[in-house]
């Protein structure tokens, strides 16, 4: 039934919280803005960038594409490897690998820094396709990501896809895509969030990921 399997990145491969947080602050820092408490930010990890500062800080188009930019000033030198895998995701993607299901990343993490964090963790060779948002924010959707995805890997029928992630746009985005999805309950998501959503399953660790495809294939 599932032959490829489609990850996010931030809350599902890695906990990216503490560098995430730290180009949040240096942003609002640079932009004279206060900075709330650190658990207040956490929220911010998942969506695109853009759309969080616009909608935690209020901040016009142009203003919140300017925090974007300091944003990423200091994510691209030093927050992008203030980061950490999760414990099970090298064991869950051998296993996946080795079964021979095709692994897709499918992060709203702009593209080149998501091939970065992949090589830093030495698992990029366990996926076939990395796509991400774009720079210049035209890709920056969820939705869209998962298509420049689906395209990358010249995959036309999605009924054998399946979307790992832990936020609400992943769910989102795998059901404009007619794909089912499984929601991660370790990363920065809730399982309200993810029932709403409407994830097919939602599971409490990565590692329950292989047996529930096995199930599922059988």
């Amino acid at each position: 039934m599932y032959q490829t399997i489609l990850f996010d990145l931030d809350g599902t491969l890695t906990d990216s919280s503490l560098g995430i947080i730290n180009s949040i602050c240096f942003a609002l820092e640079k932009m004279n803005l206060p900075i709330p408490d650190r658990k207040d930010l956490l929220p911010f990890i998942g969506p695109p960038l853009k759309e969080s500062f616009s909608k935690f800080f209020h901040l016009s188009e142009e203003d919140s594409q300017q925090a974007v930019t300091f944003y990423r000033q200091y994510f691209s030198e030093i927050g992008l490897f203030e980061n950490q895998l999760y414990p099970d995701v090298i064991p869950v993607l051998s296993e996946l690998s080795a079964s021979g299901k095709k692994l897709i990343l499918a992060t709203s993490k702009p593209e080149i820094f998501a091939v970065q964090i992949l090589e830093h963790f030495q698992i990029k060779d366990f996926f076939q396709v990395i796509a991400g948002a774009s720079l210049d924010g035209q890709r920056s959707e969820k939705a869209d990501v998962i298509q420049h995805a689906l395209e990358m890997a010249q995959i036309t029928d999605t009924s054998q896809c399946l979307m790992v992630g832990d936020r609400k746009h992943d769910i989102e985005g795998a059901k404009a895509h007619q794909m089912d999805s499984v929601g991660v309950l370790y990363g920065f998501g809730s399982k309200k969030e993810l029932a709403e959503a409407g994830a097919t399953y939602i599971l409490d660790k990565l590692a329950d990921l292989p047996s529930l495809i096995e199930t599922k294939n059988d």
